[in-house]
């Protein structure tokens, strides 16, 4: 983001109580987005006591939703805001172990951090080697880049209530295509960290993307399923069984019972599925109760209108 534009809304920050990280995210900060001065720019505050920004409101999102509260239609020096303020704590929680796969999705894609106190950035290194892992098992042996970034950001929309309805059907094609270059940035680490894994493996390139082929075989499924985060692998193990085995520290670890690669990918689906099938219902209602009926139900016909239109393209 350029620099302007980073002290353009970090002006936001000025006008309201003290954050603890902040993150800018959205269509309007796509590069090819041609409406940028009447799309809404997103934020998401982290913020150590929730109940010192929206005492009651926020004790209905903690209760009923997924920790986060939004409040949309924001207008701030001729703008259109959207925020979600959420406990540091939750945060941190959904980033490491996707409890709730509701946050920690969002910074699965492209975002510009504003603030970042509690370097917030390095604890999500782990989210994204987690949903480069998850990717990886639901793509075929030979993929591109741009299937791997598209699958990726698909995760976290895997059971959304809202895709069903009122969301964009090209949202995950748009979100690619629209930051291409920021997604090659943001994963090109752990792009690496794999190969030098014998993981996978680049075997083409096509201009600026790359074609990626991946091991199949049963001990690179077993290390994708190690790096997932202990929320999901707690699941799958409830699924598909553990077995006890000796740890390269000497230590006996739990390590889940994987009979195939389709195996293992089906039954975190499943729970991948579950989870933010939970978590979008519980926020739907939530998001009702605390923006009031009038301020959810325009927010809610502004995404129908823009799926709608998707749809009839």
């Amino acid at each position: 983001m350029e620099d302007e534009k980073k002290r353009e809304l970090g002006k936001f920050l000025q006008v309201i109580p003290t954050v603890e990280f902040c993150c800018v995210y959205g269509s309007s900060l796509h590069p090819k987005n041609r409406d940028k001065a009447s799309s809404m720019v997103d934020f998401i505050l982290g913020v150590s006591d929730p109940l010192q920004w929206h005492s009651q409101i926020t004790e209905i999102a903690d209760g009923i939703g997924v920790g986060v509260h939004f409040n949309p239609f924001v207008t701030w020096n001729d703008k259109m805001l959207k925020y979600g303020v959420v406990q540091m704590h939750d945060l941190i929680e959904d980033v490491l172990n996707w409890d709730r796969f509701y946050l920690s999705g969002r910074l699965q894609k492209p975002v510009h951090i504003l603030v970042d106190n509690l370097d917030i950035g390095h604890a999500n290194s782990v989210n994204l080697r987690a949903a480069v892992s998850a990717a990886l098992l639901f793509l075929p042996p030979e993929f591109s880049e741009e299937d791997l970034f598209a699958k990726i950001c698909s995760l976290s929309y895997m059971g959304d209530l809202r895709m069903l309805f009122a969301e964009d059907r090209n949202k995950v094609r748009n979100i690619v295509q629209g930051q291409f270059d920021l997604f090659q940035s943001m994963y090109k680490p752990f792009l690496e960290e794999y190969e030098n894994k014998d993981l996978i493996r680049f075997s083409s390139s096509n201009g600026l993307k790359a074609n990626i082929c991946q091991d199949f075989g049963l001990p690179a499924t077993n290390a994708l399923v190690s790096s997932l985060p202990s929320t999901i692998k707690s699941y799958m193990g409830m699924k598909l069984g553990e077995k006890k085995i000796l740890g390269e520290s000497g230590q006996v670890v739990r390590e889940i019972t994987i009979g195939s690669r389709e195996e293992a990918a089906r039954c975190m689906q499943k729970v991948l599925r579950r989870t933010v099938m939970i978590s979008s219902a519980r926020q739907a209602v939530s998001g009702f109760l605390a923006s009031g009926g009038v301020t959810a139900a325009r927010y809610l016909a502004k995404k129908m209108s823009k799926a709608w239109k998707s749809w009839r393209q």
